[in-house]
């Protein structure tokens, strides 16, 4: 089995080709491929490279559509001052399909 570490939008997410994956937004119309070169590690059955911190290696996806996640809810709160804020945010994603590691 075939997999790859790769860093995009500041996190490392673990992916193998046909997986789709929800990440930080990257720009690219739906059926546009998307390159990944910050791959971390690429591992193929036993054989496994590290990069330090980089490989050469590129990751290619597939964006699937544009959104926003999942709604998070913010509240503040100061005991005994009535003070209360609340406030939702929705972070921009792109859901990926990975096409191919090599």
């Amino acid at each position: 089995m075939t997999y790859a570490v790769i860093e995009t939008g500041g996190k490392q997410y673990l992916v193998s080709p046909k997986e789709k994956l929800a990440i930080e937004k990257v720009t690219g119309k739906p059926g546009e491929n998307v390159t990944f070169d910050k791959v971390l590690l690429v591992a193929d059955g036993d054989k496994v490279n590290i990069g330090k911190p980089y490989l050469s290696s590129k990751v290619v996806g597939k964006v699937v559509s544009q959104g926003k996640g999942e709604k998070l809810v913010v509240f503040k709160y100061r005991a005994k001052s009535r003070y209360r804020r609340k406030y939702g945010h929705r972070q921009q994603e792109t859901i990926v399909q990975i096409e191919s590691i090599s």
